[in-house]
């Protein structure tokens, strides 16, 4: 029975086991993603709430384990809670599991949709287990949902497959509880051995190997944050890996307690790896990338940046304010209702954003342009428009801009236009470029003050400190104006940060500024930018392969002087 299913007026609740996979949110299952769209309850460890916690319903709350006995941690049954199970306070990283055990139960009891969200596969957690025989011995039902386990995603990752056409065996160790007997079974066999045990413990694991009867020189991978950006992997032997971490310096580590994946076999060689390893190889794997937007506005650029491989961050360098004077825009607004238009143009997504926050203020929808032929610069633009219920009757056909848009707009026809008037809704600082276009082709221009762009407030110090001190790889600057507020706001990229600028215009500006420009698009879009800034990453790497060196992130070279311009 699934908890969309479940009949209302049981005594008991709906308990789901998921599996949150092994760190990559893109492998959670559609299922999971259910499950977790309709829980009241989601109980979860630290290290896998990032993963599911995006999916659960708007609004819910966390309420930590470990805040007092006075708190009461599931209050009430309307809103959806959020139960976070945190091991960082138990032994040796062990989530407490009495307290998840005790979370589920009395929330089920209530009657209440619970998820209980583990890492990797819940058939392979123990403590789910347990937590499933305590639902049955309540009468309490549950269901599973599995993920993919650890054991086979990470090496999937690492580019090490675990059977060839001969099909070999495959035998599964955890190195935390393996007894000597485990060790001696697998050591007997020439099959492919997936090792799950710690950082500072695989080259202990490699001599449990050896001494049953491995091969020193036998192929085996260690992967550490398995199908994450953070993801390394090393290639070595059985002899060598402890040495080879060593000159990694990987080994001692603070985190030595990290879960690693190790694949033992000969079929596991380092010439497969090169071959398959394709998630580690994007072109901007684990770049940490700047892009001077609001999350609203960088949500597509971000995902496509994550594609190659990049971890984006958002830092807004602009805000937007409603005008001063109110008056022109509630004009225009009803002129729209009165039928003044022929035409309504929309040049930015905050431009749709402030018609449709005045048309709310008025009581009016997407009804309101019946009538009315609707212009979009850009793809996102037209989403904000497709999401306001209206389908824009022209969006450029070449150029993402007002001189693309000028290309493809008809002059103004008296015979089959019974109105000569546009309304132009846009920002303070625009250019004028649109209006007097719209001039020559023989309209009238309402260039109305839609909204005001301002200086966004300082990033957090922590950000602030990344931008100077060369935390980034990469900053995109998708405008003249987002190069001088983040100077202004956050202060110049470090020199070994690479610079993406959208055009000529956005280039010349950060030259002014002191910054060398490495990458620039080839055409005004912010996509384009981010294919740029993927080719620039591609060809760096391959330049490094070639000369035999590492493959390392612009913020891993030695920190140098202040970037300037060149001439």
């Amino acid at each position: 029975m699934s908890p969309t299913t479940l009949p209302t007026g049981l005594d008991h609740g709906h308990v789901t086991f998921l599996g949150a996979g092994p760190g990559d949110p893109g492998l959670l299952t559609l299922r999971a993603v259910e499950a977790l769209a309709n829980a009241d309850v989601l109980v979860a460890e630290h290290d896998v709430l990032d993963v599911v916690r995006q999916h659960a319903r708007q609004g819910v709350a966390e309420v930590h384990t470990d805040t007092g006995p006075s708190s009461d941690p599931l209050p009430g049954t309307g809103t959806p809670q959020l139960a976070v199970v945190d091991g960082s306070s138990t032994t040796a990283g062990v989530p407490a599991v009495r307290d998840a055990a005790h979370l589920v139960m009395e929330a089920a009891r209530g009657g209440r949709r619970v998820v209980r969200a583990v890492s990797g596969d819940p058939g392979l957690d123990a403590y789910a287990a347990e937590e499933m025989l305590a639902c049955a011995a309540a009468g309490v039902p549950f269901e599973v949902v599995p993920g993919v386990a650890a054991a086979v995603g990470v090496p999937a990752y690492a580019g090490v497959p675990l059977r060839d056409a001969q099909g070999a065996d495959v035998r599964f160790v955890d190195a935390r509880t393996a007894s000597d007997r485990c060790w001696t079974e697998v050591g007997a066999s020439d099959g492919t051995v997936v090792v799950s045990t710690t950082l500072d413990s695989v080259g202990a694991a490699a001599g449990e190997l050896v001494s049953a009867g491995r091969k020193p020189d036998t192929p085996m991978t260690v992967t550490v944050a398995g199908t994450t950006t953070r993801q390394r992997t090393w290639t070595a032997t059985l002899g060598t890996i402890a040495q080879t971490l060593k000159q990694a310096k990987v080994l001692p580590s603070p985190e030595g307690g990290r879960p690693v994946i190790a694949v033992v076999g000969e079929r596991s060689a380092a010439a497969q790896r090169d071959q398959l390893s394709w998630f580690e190889s994007k072109p901007l794997f684990g770049w940490k990338v700047l892009v001077p937007r609001t999350k609203e506005q960088a949500a597509s650029l971000s995902d496509q940046l994550r594609s190659y491989g990049a971890v984006p961050h958002e830092v807004p360098t602009i805000a937007v304010e409603p005008p001063r004077t109110p008056q022109q825009m509630e004009r225009a607004v009803k002129g729209l209702v009165t039928g003044r238009y022929e035409w309504i143009a929309f040049t930015s997504v905050n431009a749709v954003k402030a018609v449709r926050e005045k048309f709310e203020e008025y009581g009016l929808d997407a009804r309101a342009f019946a009538g009315i032929k609707v212009a979009a610069v850009g793809e996102q633009t037209a989403k904000a428009l497709v999401a306001f219920g209206v389908k824009p009757d022209l969006v450029p056909s070449g150029e993402q801009s007002a001189a693309g848009l000028l290309e493809d707009w008809p002059p103004y026809d008296p015979v089959f236009d019974p109105i000569d008037r546009v309304f132009l809704p846009r920002a303070d600082i625009a250019t004028e470029t649109l209006v007097a276009g719209l001039i020559e082709l023989g309209w009238e221009v309402d260039d109305v003050t839609a909204y005001r762009t301002v200086r966004a407030s300082p990033p957090p110090a922590e950000t602030r400190e990344a931008i100077k001190g060369g935390g980034f790889d990469a900053v995109l600057f998708t405008s003249s104006s987002t190069v001088r507020n983040l100077v202004g706001i956050a202060g110049k990229p470090h020199n070994v940060t690479v610079i993406a600028c959208i055009g000529p215009a956005t280039a010349k500006t950060a030259e002014e500024h002191g910054l060398r420009v490495d990458v620039m698009a080839p055409e005004p879009s912010v996509h384009k930018l981010a294919e740029a800034l993927a080719d620039f990453g591609l060809r760096r790497r391959a330049a490094a392969l070639e000369a035999g060196d590492a493959v390392t992130r612009p913020s891993e070279r030695r920190p140098g002087a202040r970037r300037r311009r060149t001439t």
